[in-house]
């Protein structure tokens, strides 16, 4: 009999607290997620799930008065430590926020501006990793004969599936995703969803949604944040159904939140 594997760890997140001044947004939490897999925050508004989202590629950083306390790896290395380059963690751990935000230009150099940054220069290989960009979100066919066209002219829906693919341009292996779906309607809604479930395959995937509906579509496993605590982290099914705190199935059964 073959035993299933048990999924590599991708991300780990070590004792982490962090603050804004002397106001205390995450306590002591532990997290483990593994590689290429959907990872749901899910919890009421202030619990600290987008604090603790931002940490994974340190956009907390430039908020005054914030600092971390605890550890994070990615592969094993702290993202914290002494010397790491922001840009060459960003290029490893990319980000989509809340709302569509596609540079003012042209499609094609919306997706190429991120791969010239990091000394993609040749033209047809730009050419080429702009394609696979848009191929991987859906968005080539649709926009293949419309290259030029102003991004801030798409619709919002591809406007967000644009700002994913000028993320995966520079190839990076953690997609960070903070209510992505948000200003978006049902049925972008849907296929934004199917291709995060599409993504997954060569992805490791976090997202913050106040969705609960959302998160039980299409993550696997999912954290319950509270009061800066993780309130409790596993499998979504099992978080959903048969949560082992009292406070994660008040909040999944509509109690509060």
């Amino acid at each position: 009999m073959v035993e299933a594997s048990v999924p590599e760890s991708k991300v780990v997140a070590q004792r982490l607290s962090a603050y804004y001044g002397g106001f205390q947004a995450l306590r002591e939490v532990n997290l483990t997620v593994p590689a290429q897999s959907i990872t749901a925050l899910i919890g009421p508004s202030g619990c600290g799930k987008s604090t603790l989202l931002r940490c994974f590629n340190r956009m907390n950083d430039t908020i005054r008065g914030f600092r971390l306390e605890g550890e994070i790896l990615v592969d094993g290395q702290d993202l914290y430590r002494s010397g790491l380059e922001l840009t060459t963690l960003r290029k490893r751990v990319g980000m989509v926020f809340q709302r569509p935000n596609p540079f003012p230009l042209a499609v094609f150099e919306n997706v190429a501006y991120g791969p010239r940054i990091h000394g993609l220069s040749r033209p047809s290989e730009l050419a080429g990793r702009v394609e696979q960009s848009l191929r991987d979100t859906g968005l080539w066919d649709e926009l293949k004969d419309r290259l030029s066209t102003p991004a801030l002219s798409l619709s919002a829906e591809q406007q967000q599936r644009l700002c994913i693919s000028r993320l995966l341009a520079v190839e990076p292996e953690v997609l960070l995703m903070d209510e992505p779906c948000s200003a978006l309607d049902p049925q972008a809604t849907f296929r934004i969803e199917e291709l995060m479930r599409q993504l997954k395959s060569r992805f490791t995937i976090m997202i913050v949604t106040h969705n609960m509906q959302q998160a039980s579509r299409v993550s696997d496993q999912t954290g319950f944040m509270l009061l800066g605590e993780l309130v409790e982290f596993g499998p979504t099914a099992q978080m959903f159904l048969n949560p082992s705190d009292t406070r994660t199935q008040d909040y999944v059964m509509g109690r509060f939140g």
